[in-house]
């Protein structure tokens, strides 16, 4: 900023700013006969530095599963996102081509238990100025895939905590995904 510019609050986008950066990841493995799904996401620029993992569902879920874990992660970046005052450009990069592809509308969402996830991420996106979707491969998304394996070691016992509290995106009134 010039001398004598007033200091712009924290998150607070600028005509021609770079866009705030989303990496995501999930991942989804065994523990203990139960199927775990962890997800992760970092958050850069317009002033923002976030870092978050988790379980995208209870362990031993039905829909723990890695595209589920994918989803999730991108959608907790945008939720976390909608908190601040920032509506700017956003940027969501991950490993996964299906969510991407789905997400930016050029893949179909066929699988149903996808669709409340699907639905959530695209009503968050609408949220922003532009959202823009990008798929990147597995070696450039290090951040976010140590996230989402962090936040499936929380339940061993040998990870740092997840950063949220909430297991799974809200999606209606009752906070909880459809049965």
């Amino acid at each position: 900023m010039a001398a004598g510019d007033p200091e712009l609050p924290r998150g607070v986008a600028l005509p021609g700013a770079d866009p705030v950066v989303v990496h995501f990841d999930g991942a989804c493995q065994t523990i203990r006969g139960q199927r775990t799904a962890g997800y992760g996401c970092t958050i850069d620029g317009g002033g923002f530095r976030h870092e978050e993992c988790g379980l995208a569902v209870p362990p031993g879920h039905l829909r723990a599963t890695n595209n589920v874990a994918e989803y999730v992660g991108a959608i907790r970046a945008l939720e976390w996102l909608v908190t601040t005052p920032y509506r700017g450009e956003v940027v969501v990069i991950g490993d996964s081509e299906l969510v991407v592809r789905q997400a930016s509308g050029e893949y179909e969402v066929r699988a149903d238990h996808l669709r409340p996830y699907h639905e959530r991420l695209r009503q968050l996106a609408g949220l922003f100025r532009r959202v823009e979707f990008r798929s990147i491969p597995r070696e450039e998304n290090r951040r976010a895939d140590a996230l989402s394996k962090a936040g499936i070691a929380t339940v061993l016992g040998t990870g740092r905590r997840p950063l949220s509290d909430r297991p799974d995106p809200s999606f209606a009134a009752s906070g909880r995904p459809p049965d």
